[in-house]
């Protein structure tokens, strides 16, 4: 009987499954890397700015821990609300142009508080297909009806918006896109929820540090920074190169989000050392505002290695740079190409792309040099070889 097998040995189908997968080319493995560069140039983190070793920043964690030690204690309703998160809190909203702020231990729950806490029965939830996987995941969680509209598709947002029973309406977007690396069109969708009386929940975590003035993040640059209507989700983990997120919005939102956002109240603060840093960075980008321009170059040069290797990339809109490869085996084939020139890239395959986009994720650095973009442009032209044919499209 087939539930004698599985009472007998009830891991056999994750390994069956994990076989499946091998075969398919999506198995994960973890590679520990040793301190410094481990010997291969950094294109596949989110330290966009070349920040997470910036001595600034050290001092910045260091002092924090010195003067609250190591962890927040509790949850930020008990314990973990420090003087320190308050300052973050505040430094953050005033940094993006939000009325307040409220830091989380992660931008993944920041994300789950916001979308959560905002929907609910009675709520419409629409979302973009290709959203991050903590969006996805809120969504789900959500308990509203959820619309998933094709990429950057504002007439679709508009008819889901129109054509709607429920008397509230969420709108869910990331500002950058995780792996494509484009755009939000930010100010049609802003126009869309006004007319309908919706919320806009971006979630900044790839913009911040990045786009706009001072890097102050795509909502600002778009103009709708401290507009009542929208909500700005940002991770303190990528541009600051810290740990953590938060939500930025009208101060209804934070307080919704300190009275039910399941995601904030249970979980315990953000660690000191990492406020800290945070705060830190923000100063490192209000005293060096070229910093989000020098990485933004960066990437358009690197995209611009890939296309002309013949490669299917993206016009990068902040510092990801997608080169697409179709099958799982061709994007891990192409990443060991780029370790023996070496450049440590990122492997992207189903689930986190969709069936037949498995790509490299390139992601630039405002500290790279002339010598890096020789090795990635020597990269490029090896993989289109390998392929034997070209890619672009």
């Amino acid at each position: 009987m087939p539930g004698m097998t599985a009472a007998l040995d009830p891991l056999a189908r994750l390994r069956d499954a994990a076989e499946r997968r091998a075969e398919a080319g999506l198995r994960r493995t973890l590679r520990p890397r040793p301190p410094g560069t481990g010997g291969l140039v950094d294109l596949a983190s989110n330290d966009y700015l070349g920040l997470a070793g910036d001595p600034r920043l050290v001092a910045g964690a260091v002092a924090a821990a010195r003067e609250w030690g190591t962890g927040s204690t509790g949850s930020r309703l008990v314990t973990g609300t420090t003087e320190l998160h308050a300052e973050l809190d505040r430094r953050l909203a005033a940094f993006t142009g939000s009325a307040a702020g409220l830091a989380f231990s992660s931008g993944f729950l920041a994300n789950l508080g916001a979308v959560t806490a905002l929907a609910g029965p009675g709520t419409l939830v629409v979302s973009d297909q290709v959203n991050h996987a903590s969006l996805v995941d809120a969504c789900r969680l959500s308990r509203s009806r959820v619309v998933i509209v094709p990429h950057r598709d504002v007439a679709a947002v508009e008819e889901a918006l129109a054509d709607r029973d429920e008397d509230h309406a969420v709108v869910v977007t990331d500002a950058v896109f995780s792996v494509d690396g484009d755009l939000a069109p930010l100010r049609a969708l802003h126009a869309a929820v006004r007319t309908h009386g919706a919320l806009l929940v971006i979630d900044e975590a790839h913009a911040l540090g990045i786009v706009g003035e001072h890097g102050r993040g795509a909502a600002h640059a778009a103009g709708l920074a401290g507009e009542p209507d929208v909500v700005l989700t940002v991770t303190l983990s990528k541009s600051l190169a810290s740990q953590g997120g938060a939500v930025l919005g009208a101060p209804e939102v934070i307080d919704t989000l300190i009275d039910t956002g399941r995601s904030f109240i249970f979980d315990t603060g953000l660690n000191p050392p990492a406020a800290g840093a945070a705060l830190a960075a923000l100063d490192v980008l209000e005293t060096d505002p070229a910093l989000p321009g020098r990485a933004r170059d960066l990437a358009r040069r690197i995209a611009d290695l890939a296309a002309g290797s013949g490669l299917e990339t993206t016009d990068p809109a902040a510092a990801v740079v997608p080169v697409f490869l179709g099958e799982p085996h061709a994007a891990v084939r192409a990443a060991g190409i780029c370790a023996e020139h070496g450049l440590r890239v990122g492997c992207f395959r189903p689930p986190s792309v969709p069936k037949g986009r498995a790509c490299l994720r390139l992601t630039a650095r405002a500290t790279l040099d002339e010598p890096v973009l020789t090795l990635v442009r020597q990269a490029l032209a090896k993989i289109t070889c390998s392929t034997g044919r070209s890619l672009h499209t």
